[in-house]
């Protein structure tokens, strides 16, 4: 379906222009949303995983086990393996779960997108040395 209208230029000419609207749906805003919050699941265990690595040997011991599980040449790597591991699983059982939850909820995304590079920016703090150290000696009790 072709309509046509007409358009004034500035030289007060008017133009005819052709136009077809769209006939595909909108897309809701939640699957996207649920794209942002995914990354930063992923990106929040990361942070809070390496903390507790730090914090506890035990943990570390895991978490490295997690990771010898399935990625080769962990040894090699040590526990970031599993850090690299249980960050995956957060991402992408979060996308998952997420998308199904959101994807047809019509959600601003410009706000979710902000509140997403704010979470992003919480979880990169938390994996800067300085950052993670301390909360590792707050959570040993030291």
């Amino acid at each position: 379906m072709s309509s046509t209208m007409a358009e004034t230029k500035p030289d007060g000419n008017n133009v005819e222009v052709a136009y077809t609207p769209s006939s595909r749906e909108r897309i809701p805003g939640g699957i996207a949303v649920a794209a942002f919050l995914a990354a930063f699941v992923g990106t929040f265990t990361l942070a809070v995983v390496n903390v507790f690595t730090v914090a506890s040997k035990d943990f570390n011991a895991w978490v490295h086990g997690v990771g010898k599980l399935w990625m080769p040449g962990a040894a090699g790597i040590g526990p970031y393996s599993g850090k690299e591991t249980l960050a995956l699983i957060g991402w992408l059982g979060g996308w998952i779960v997420l998308h199904f939850v959101l994807r047809k909820k019509d959600l601003e995304v410009g706000r979710w997108f902000v509140a997403f590079l704010v979470g992003l920016g919480i979880a990169t703090t938390l994996i800067w040395p300085p950052v993670y150290e301390h909360l590792a000696e707050l959570i040993k009790g030291h």
